[in-house]
C-alpha cells in the first residue's frame, strides 16, 4: 500500500535536507514512534523504512528511543529466570 503526505515545498530546504532525505527521516520518525508505542515490531518498522532490522535498532538512539524497553520488574524477572 502507499500513503501520500503533502508537505510544503520549502520544508526540506528549511531543514537543510534534500527531499529524499526529508522523506526518509519522516518515514523513520513514523516507524520509530510506532515501534516505541509497541504497535509494530522492530522488523516491521525496519521494513517500513526499507532498512535492515539491526540498522533500524542501532538508529533508535538518534530519536531518544531505547532498543530494549523493559521495566525494572521485567529485568528482575529475566535475571531470576537466567
Amino acid at each position: 500500500m502507499q500513503m501520500i503526505v503533502n508537505y510544503p515545498e520549502q520544508l526540506p530546504d528549511a531543514l537543510q535536507q534534500s527531499p529524499e532525505q526529508f522523506e526518509h527521516e519522516a518515514k523513520m520518525a513514523m516507524a520509530v514512534k510506532l515501534y516505541e508505542l509497541g504497535r509494530i515490531s522492530s522488523g516491521t518498522a525496519a521494513t517500513l523504512v526499507g532498512m535492515e532490522r539491526v540498522a533500524f535498532l542501532l538508529g533508535l538512539h538518534h530519536y531518544g528511543v531505547a532498543v530494549i524497553n523493559l521495566t525494572e520488574d521485567d529485568l528482575q524477572a529475566d535475571f531470576d529466570n537466567a
